[in-house]
């Protein structure tokens, strides 16, 4: 299994890690991602608050809808972005 090398961990602790994640169950491994789905989209949302700090929390929500899904999707989905936009910062 090709890797990047990991500048912060040995390669012994690396190798350590694959092997556990190897023998994970299933249900842990799907547990995992959706962990790191979770803090990539609190990431994401800090950011966009960040970069918006006069947006709305629906405001936010409705742009990262359209980060995640892209502007058409989330168009159809959620309608689109207001006129008052936000984004202007």
């Amino acid at each position: 299994m090709p890797s990047t090398p990991l500048t912060d961990t040995s390669p012994a602790a690396e190798r350590l890690q694959i092997e556990l994640m190897r023998q994970a169950p299933a249900w842990r491994k799907a547990y995992l991602v959706g962990q790191m789905t979770e803090s990539i989209r609190l990431l994401t949302f800090t950011g966009l608050r960040r970069r918006h700090p006069q947006a709305t929390p629906d405001q936010l929500r409705r742009m990262l809808a359209e980060l995640w899904l892209g502007p058409e999707l989330a168009a159809r989905v959620y309608g689109p972005l207001p006129e008052e936009n936000v984004r202007a910062a």
